[in-house]
């Protein structure tokens, strides 16, 4: 079921495997000042988060932030029928059954401006990551570009954790560094996603950072392409 972080912000976590190795994904639910829900990097839905959902608010606005975090677009859209679909740029070719959706832009939608800002991190085409900052909750949302693989996890994937740098802190992980093909592009973006005011911190991949969230961020960043 959906986990409370803050008012108006939630989160669930989806556990599946992907070559062998345990992965655990979050989807985070934001209930915007209209009422409406924003649904970030939607997972695998059970009846029972759904009514969960409906409960909260009308989801009008699934979000697949990145190129690789997509999987379970159609599926969502399919439940909530009203909804608007927003994507990566670039993820329609990838994705051409994702009929009708619309490509995030390098600055907030519309929709939801007043509550939400976003940074498109640009230098790393094969993602192609937008990264928000909930004001309300002074919360930075991301997907794969920093993670965390904390708490009880199989071997197989503290290993990977370890061999990526992101089992003991908040890292930049050393797969998503490779990625990254122009490196003044990818410091820019770091300088603006660090001038949010944020004190919380969302990844997928797997923690929420409650405590100095912020350092944390610059540590990450400092350490993945210098000051």
């Amino acid at each position: 079921m959906l986990q409370a972080i803050a008012p108006d912000l939630w989160h669930l976590q989806h556990q599946f495997v992907v070559s062998g190795l345990r992965v655990s994904s979050r989807m985070a639910v934001v209930r915007l000042k209209s009422g409406a829900l924003w649904l970030h990097s939607p997972v695998p839905l059970s009846a029972e988060v759904a009514a969960q959902l409906a409960a909260l608010g009308a989801v009008r606005y699934i979000v697949a932030p990145n190129k690789m975090h997509h999987l379970f677009a159609s599926a969502c859209l399919a439940s909530f029928p009203d909804a608007t679909l927003f994507g990566a740029p670039g993820l329609l070719e990838k994705r051409p059954d994702l009929k009708g959706m619309r490509e995030l832009g390098p600055s907030s939608e519309p929709e939801w401006a007043d509550d939400l800002d976003q940074t498109f991190f640009a230098g790393m085409p094969f993602g192609n990551e937008t990264v928000w900052f909930h004001k309300a909750t002074r919360t930075l949302i991301l997907t794969d570009l920093c993670q965390w693989w904390q708490g009880d996890l199989p071997l197989a994937a503290q290993v990977y954790a370890r061999l990526t740098g992101v089992r003991r802190e908040l890292a930049v992980p050393r797969t998503i560094r490779w990625l990254i093909k122009d490196r003044q592009a990818a410091r820019a973006s770091m300088q603006a996603i660090l001038q949010y005011p944020f004190e919380r911190v969302v990844v997928a991949h797997n923690a929420i950072i409650e405590d100095q969230a912020h350092a944390a961020m610059e540590r990450a960043f400092a350490r993945a392409i210098g000051n």
